[in-house]
This record gives structure tokens, C-alpha cells and sequence, in this order.
């Protein structure tokens, strides 16, 4: 090993080092007492009605990879399963993580994940595939719990910045639209010719008046205010109860439905099983360590999946205030992914677009009150009307309840009573609202839009033509991980994505100037941008030598005590170039 590698690594478990165990863990629990009881004091009819929109995005979706575990895995994973999952890891985070706007559910790179394990159990391994799955996420759990000892989130995520959160928020939009074909396609395969026209109206209705009924607000004087509101705040609802109860209407009741599969009771899917607990100690200790495997690349899909999720829904547009915990939710989701592994039932993790959906649903005017003083001397008060999301847990829990409540074999049938047709619309809508708010859109817009029609750019950036190719980079990033997602390679994706970090801070800052970058990207979790941070480590650098050689009068300062060190003379100097500037 080259010499003094041990003193360059020791600082790094020292205090405030990036490896100092427990660091964040520490940091989270003394931000717990500082939010926990305020979030249960906000409850009002915006909360209930996001609680309902996010009861029909979550639910129903889930179920739809349900149906595909339960060919896929052999009827050792169904309808009963992934709602079960659902409903227990949403109230488990609802009660006891730091940030529950971060909604879970069942992914599906997770569900492809499993059915590709399962395959390997039946044809190559011989063994029972639910010991095995139940051993991978164990370890995972663990490997969650390393992960937020050692601070994973100072390094990895608070290096992301938005090029790659909104390529992610993208991918999962097209997803949603892919899954709203599919449910199409195996429409067409299972009905009649007419069933299935039926199907594609059904499926653009739902999504058409959901819109529709969004937009509610915009149309005053129509309607009184209040009537406005819960028409956008229920939109999804009231389109997904209409579009269920159509087929069962006048001539169309005879016409032949693909609906939800769903169980009777509440039993396991499989007909092996007779309760929700899983034998794992009966696997052969070989098997066991080859679980560490998979059990690292559920690591992996899980903490990137999370930890973007948490990002984008608090991202500055929300108005997010309360403070989040990263580390401690890592560890909260380490322990629901073993204990799902030990009641054999597929864990859930943070979800996308349903965790933007949530924070949108809950976005309010809110009026503040600013004091200033005046240029004659006097001090002023300005209202200002700002955008912010109600922060609380009752609209998670309140869905996550209601999604429970869905194993019982009463609410089960109803669910079962939902067409196919409903849901592809659901996705459809889903992938919409997503793709409304990501940046990326609206830069695509830019490409379609004559140049004497386009915003003014800010100084430095001489046209939008490296804007658009830096759209086009990310349309065709996305495209190529899409596609990824189609073959086996699948659950690799965020393994993909992570390396569009590095990419990001060490390439394209070759390809693009510095003002347009720091015009179109920025830090996803804190604020500024790379180029920021690289104005201030040049600025540091060069006023420590000047300090340092003593040929700068602020030596003088730092030795008699007026300021108190190297980086205070730093932030003076930045302070001093921001106001020439």
C-alpha cells in the first residue's frame, strides 16, 4: 500500500467524518422530537382526499404486478400478498419514519427482480424459492442498517443532482404509460373484439376525466369554490367509481370484463402455505451465504429507489420546512424488508411517481407575512402567497389503513370487481400528472418553439442550443435505461443511474459550459449546484495562499483575531466578489 494511506483514511471515522459511524443516525434522532408531534396536528379535507388519491395510485397498481408474481413466481406471491405488504409498510412508516411523504408500495423492478430468482430456485437451484427469497432480503436488511451507520447518504445521494432525478422521474413515467399498454394488450387477448373497444374507452375515459376533474379549480365562476375543490382534490376517485360502475350499466352488462384477480380469505396464495410465516432456518447453509447476492442487489435497487423518492418529494417546490431523516428511514425500511422476508410477502420500498403524486396532492396557498424597512427608514409588511405541502402523516397512514383493510375477503371481492380497462386508465393518469411537473417537458417544449418565442436566457448562456442538447442527452439516456428494463438486465437499471452521477460531475462539464449547467441542473437534495460548489473550493484555495504567503491585509485580521479562521476569510471574500458582481 502506498505510504500514509492510513493517516488519509483515519480522519474519515473521525468526528464529523464522512465514515464516522452513526453520525446521521444521531442527527436523525434529534430531528424526530422536532417535527413527530406537529405532523399529527394538521388534519383537513385536502389531506383526506390526498389520502384517497393515494389509496387508488398505490392500490391498484400493486395489484397489477400482483398478477404478474402470480404466474411468474408460482402462486407463491399474489393479490393477498402485495396488498398485505402494502398496507403494513405503509403504517409502519406512517408511525415511525421522519419523512411520511415518502409513500412505499411493491415496485416493479423489484417483481421482476423475484421472478427472475424464482426461475433460478425452480430450474437451477432445486430449492424452495420463498427460504431463499426470505434469506436475500435478511441480508439486505443488514446491509440497509451498514448503509445508514456509515452514512451512505453524505456520500452517494448529496452528490445526485436533478440530471439524474428527472431522467429517473421520466423512466417511471413511460413505465406507467407502458403498463397501461400492457394491460390493454392482455385485454385484447382474453375479450372480444367489441369487450375490448369497450376496454380502450374505458381506459382514456378514466384517464380523460380524471384530468378533466383536476382542473376544476380554473373553472370559476362555475360551481361554488368548495364544489371546485373536492372535484380537483377527488378527481382519480370520482373517474376510477365512474368507469367501475359503467360496464355493469344497460347493454354494456352483457358485454364479457377482464377484471382484478383477487383471493377469497385470508390465507397465503399458495396452496403450500396455511400462514404468513416462512421457515427460513431450514435452508442449507450453502444456500444461505449464496443469498448474499441477491440480497445485495435488493440493497442497491432499494436505498437508490428510497433515497430518490424522499429527494423529489420534497424538492424545492413543495416548501418542504420539517426535517427529513434518510439514515433512520434506511434503517426503518431494512427492518420492514426482513420482516416481510420472514411473513413471505414481497417488500415494499419508496415508490415512483406515487411519492410526487403525494406531495402534489397536498400542496395548498399559504399567506406569509414579511417585515422589511423601507428606503425612507420605515418598516413595512408584505404578504406574500407562497406554495407548500401539508407535512403530516395522516394522509399516509389514513391510505395505508385503507389499503389494509383490503385483505379482508368482504373488501377483496369489491376490489375484484374492478376492470382491468380502469386501471391501464389509472396508469395513464399517473404517468401524466408525473410528466406534467418534470423539467424535462417543458425544455422539450423549448425544442418546439420558434427562438423568437423562447424565454431570455440569463447571462452567460449565448443560446438555448446546448439547452436542447442537454434535453435530447436526457431523452435518449431514458430511452436506452427503458429499454434496459425490458430484458433480463432489468433490475440493473439503478445500478445504471447511479453512474449517471459520475458521468454528470466529471464529463459533461467538458461537453457544456459552466453558466448553462449551472442553468439547467442543480444539487437534488441541497442547494446550489456543482459549479457553485467548484467557485468556492477555487475561491478557498486561492485566498488560503494568499493568506498563507501574508500578502493579503487580511492576515493581519486573522492574526490580531478579528476574523477566526481561513474559511471565515473565504466566506468574506466570496461576499466581497458576490457584491461587485
Amino acid at each position: 500500500m502506498p505510504p500514509g494511506w492510513l493517516a488519509r483514511i483515519t480522519p474519515t471515522f473521525q468526528t464529523d467524518g464522512a465514515l464516522q459511524p452513526f453520525r446521521l443516525l444521531r442527527q436523525d434522532l434529534r430531528n424526530i422530537p422536532k417535527r413527530y408531534l406537529s405532523d399529527w396536528k394538521v388534519f383537513n379535507q385536502l389531506i383526506v382526499a390526498s389520502a384517497v388519491y393515494v389509496f387508488f395510485t398505490n392500490l391498484l397498481p400493486g395489484i397489477t404486478f400482483a398478477s404478474d408474481l402470480y404466474v411468474l413466481t408460482g402462486k407463491n406471491w399474489g393479490t393477498i400478498e402485495v396488498v398485505f405488504s402494502t398496507g403494513l409498510c405503509g403504517i409502519i412508516f406512517s408511525l415511525f419514519s421522519i419523512q411520511p411523504l415518502t409513500i412505499l408500495g411493491v415496485t416493479g423492478p423489484f417483481s421482476i427482480l423475484a421472478e427472475n430468482i424464482f426461475s433460478l430456485c425452480e430450474t437451477s437451484f432445486n430449492i424452495p424459492f420463498l427460504p431463499f427469497m426470505a434469506w436475500s432480503l435478511i441480508h439486505a436488511a443488514w446491509m440497509h442498517y451498514l448503509l445508514a451507520i456509515f452514512n451512505a447518504h453524505d456520500w452517494t445521494m448529496r452528490y445526485v443532482t436533478t440530471f439524474s432525478t428527472e431522467i429517473f422521474s421520466l423512466l417511471n413515467s413511460i413505465i406507467y404509460f407502458h403498463k397501461a399498454v400492457q394491460e390493454l394488450q392482455r385485454a385484447q387477448n382474453a375479450l372480444s373484439f367489441a369487450a375490448f373497444l369497450y376496454s380502450i374507452i374505458g381506459a382514456i375515459g378514466t384517464c380523460i376525466v380524471a384530468i378533466f376533474l383536476s382542473s376544476a379549480e380554473s373553472w370559476k365562476p362555475l360551481f361554488h369554490r368548495y364544489i371546485r375543490m373536492g372535484l380537483a382534490e377527488y378527481a382519480a376517485a370520482i373517474s376510477i367509481i365512474i368507469f367501475i360502475g359503467l360496464p355493469h350499466v344497460g347493454e354494456l352488462a352483457s358485454l364479457d370484463k377482464e377484471t382484478l384477480h383477487v383471493s377469497k380469505s385470508f390465507t397465503p396464495t399458495s396452496p403450500d402455505r396455511t400462514v404468513f410465516f416462512v421457515q427460513f432456518w431450514h435452508l442449507p447453509i450453502t444456500w444461505i451465504f449464496a443469498a448474499l447476492l441477491p440480497g445485495l442487489i435488493i440493497t442497491v435497487l432499494f436505498f437508490f429507489d428510497h433515497e430518490v423518492s424522499s429527494i423529489i418529494c420534497t424538492i424545492n417546490r413543495y416548501g418542504t420546512r420539517k426535517p427529513g431523516g434518510f439514515a433512520w428511514d434506511i434503517v426503518l425500511l431494512g427492518t420492514t424488508t426482513a420482516l416481510c422476508g420472514i411473513l413471505g410477502i414481497p417488500p415494499a420500498n419508496g415508490l415512483l411517481p406515487q411519492a410526487p403524486l403525494h406531495s402534489e396532492s397536498l400542496m395548498h396557498e399559504e399567506k406569509e407575512s414579511l417585515s422589511r424597512v423601507g428606503s425612507d427608514g420605515e418598516q413595512k409588511t408584505e404578504v406574500r402567497v407562497s406554495h407548500r405541502v401539508y407535512e403530516q402523516r395522516w394522509s399516509h397512514l389514513l391510505h395505508a389503513i385503507g389499503i389494509l383493510a383490503f385483505v379482508s375477503p368482504p373488501l377483496m371481492h369489491v376490489l375484484g370487481l374492478t376492470p382491468t380497462s380502469v386501471l391501464a386508465g389509472l396508469f395513464l393518469f399517473m404517468g401524466e400528472q408525473s410528466l406534467s411537473v418534470n423539467p424535462i417537458l417543458y425544455r422539450t417544449f423549448y425544442l418546439l418553439t420558434p427562438p423568437s418565442e423562447l424565454p431570455k436566457l440569463p447571462k452567460g448562456v449565448p443560446s438555448y442550443m446546448p439547452i436542447h442538447i442537454y434535453t435530447i442527452t436526457q431523452i435518449i439516456f431514458t430511452t436506452v435505461i427503458f429499454i434496459i428494463t425490458l430484458t433480463k438486465a432489468g433490475p440493473a437499471f439503478p445500478i445504471i443511474i447511479i453512474a449517471l452521477v459520475p458521468l454528470r460531475l466529471h464529463l459533461m462539464n467538458r461537453l457544456w459550459s459552466r453558466d448553462v449547467l449551472r442553468y439547467v441542473d442543480a444539487w437534488a437534495c441541497r442547494d446550489g449546484t456543482p459549479e457553485d460548489d467548484e467557485d468556492r473550493r477555487k475561491a478557498g484555495a486561492e485566498v488560503e495562499l494568499q493568506v498563507r504567503s501574508g500578502s493579503t491585509t487580511e492576515l493581519d485580521d486573522l492574526e490580531r483575531g478579528r476574523v477566526g479562521d481561513v474559511p471565515e476569510l473565504i466566506m468574506r471574500r466570496l461576499s466581497q466578489d458576490d457584491k461587485k458582481e
